[in-house]
C-alpha cells in the first residue's frame, strides 16, 4: 500500500461559523491504481489532495505514505518524503516560464541530486514517450495549452514518485486536448506503475479510472 489515510478531519473558520469540510474520511491507494475523486465545488476535493500531498495538515486523523507516519516526521523529513514519493499536477501547469520544456523536467531531478546527464537523458526519454521531443527547447509560452499540461504531467513523473495527485488536470483544456492528456496519463501509469489520484468534474476523465469515488457530506463513497 502506498498511502493510507484514516479519520481525516478538516475545518475552516468563516466569519460566522466553523465549516467542517472533511468529516472523518478514510482513503487508501495501492501501487498502480488510478482513482478519480468527484464532487461539487467546495466539497473538499482540493483540500483532500493537499492533505494527502502533505501540503496541508488535517485537524485530526492519520496519514501514512510509503510506510511512514507523516505526523511523526519533522518539516525536513516531510519535504524529503514529498519530493521522493509524490508528484503533483494542477489545473494550471505552473511550468517555469524562463526555462525550456527540457529544463523544466531536469530541475526537479537536480533538486534530488541526480547528475545533469542522467537527468537530461531521463527527461528526453519521457518527452520521447509522448512525442514531445521536438518541443524540448521551447519555452512554455511557445507551446499549446495541451502540450504545457502534458509537460506538467511529465514533470510530476520525473522523480519516479510512487503516487501522482492531479487536481482538475483537464480543467483548462478543450475536449480534444483533455482526451489526449488522459490517454497519456493512462499509458504512462500502466507503463511506469505510478498510482494516480485525480480530482475531477469531468465524467470522461473519471471513466478511465478503475476506482471512482465521490466526496459527499465530508466522506468518500464509491460510485
Amino acid at each position: 500500500m502506498i498511502l493510507k489515510a484514516k479519520k481525516i478531519r478538516k475545518s475552516y473558520s468563516t466569519s460566522s461559523e466553523l465549516l467542517e469540510i472533511l468529516k472523518g474520511l478514510d482513503f487508501e491507494v495501492n501501487k498502480g491504481e488510478m482513482i478519480s475523486i468527484s464532487g461539487p465545488s467546495g466539497c473538499g476535493k482540493s483540500t483532500l489532495l493537499n492533505i494527502l500531498g502533505t501540503l496541508d495538515s488535517p485537524d485530526s486523523g492519520s496519514l501514512e505514505i510509503c510506510g511512514k507516519q507523516v505526523i511523526s516526521l519533522d518539516d525536513k523529513a516531510i519535504s524529503k518524503l514529498r519530493m521522493e514519493s509524490i508528484g503533483f499536477v494542477f489545473q494550471f501547469h505552473h511550468l517555469l516560464s524562463e526555462f525550456t520544456v527540457l529544463e523544466n523536467l531536469i530541475i526537479p531531478q537536480r533538486l534530488m541530486k541526480i547528475n545533469e546527464k542522467d537527468a537530461k537523458d531521463k527527461s528526453l526519454a519521457l518527452l520521447d514517450k509522448v512525442g514531445l521531443n521536438s518541443r524540448s527547447d521551447h519555452r512554455p509560452s511557445t507551446i499549446s495549452g495541451g502540450e504545457r499540461q502534458r509537460v506538467a504531467v511529465l514533470r510530476a513523473l520525473a522523480n519516479s514518485p510512487d503516487i501522482v495527485l492531479a487536481d482538475e488536470p483537464t480543467g483548462n483544456l478543450d475536449i480534444e486536448s483533455a482526451s489526449q492528456l488522459m490517454d497519456m496519463i493512462q499509458s504512462l501509469a500502466a507503463e511506469l506503475g505510478q498510482a494516480f489520484v485525480i480530482a475531477t468534474h469531468n465524467p470522461v476523465v473519471a471513466s478511465i479510472c478503475k476506482k471512482n469515488l465521490e466526496i459527499s457530506n465530508g466522506v468518500l463513497n464509491n460510485i
